[in-house]
């Protein structure tokens, strides 16, 4: 099982931006972040578990934690609306975020993720130190 952390920051909305990742797997930990200038939050909300899932060359099964209903729900539930709509919401409105949806959506395809919401600063240990990544990522813009 491969244990996955992710979140995103942006210090103004648009802004700096930071993603980072915490990946467990066989009782090893890795670190990844990432930053953009000119971002949006949900960008690098995105680019977290994307970053993340890049790195995982196994089918074992992966779990992801992350305080995104935007990912959360986008990935589980609204994704597949957005495909039979060619990528327009209910709203007949483009997706936003169409290329990072297309590419997390493939992602997910090939691999065994289950996706998991936990509640942002409620005291999850993993949950903080990746947000304290994310932020600390924007930050280095």
């Amino acid at each position: 099982m491969i244990t996955i952390y992710t979140d995103g920051s942006c210090l103004t909305n648009p802004g700096n931006g930071g993603w980072a990742a915490i990946i467990s797997q066989d009782g090893k930990i890795k670190k990844i972040t990432g930053s953009e200038k000119n971002t949006t939050n949900n960008r690098m909300e995105l680019l977290a578990p994307i970053n993340a899932l890049k790195k995982i060359d196994t089918k074992s099964k992966i779990e992801i934690f992350t305080d995104s209903q935007y990912v959360k729900l986008g990935i589980t539930e609204w994704i597949n609306k957005w495909v039979n709509n060619n990528w327009q919401t209910a709203k007949k409105e483009d997706v936003k975020n169409k290329d990072l949806w297309v590419e997390l959506y493939n992602l997910n395809q090939s691999l065994n993720v289950k996706w998991n919401w936990v509640k942002a600063h409620a005291g999850d240990p993993m949950n903080e130190e990746v947000d304290i990544l994310a932020k600390e990522a924007a930050n280095l813009n």
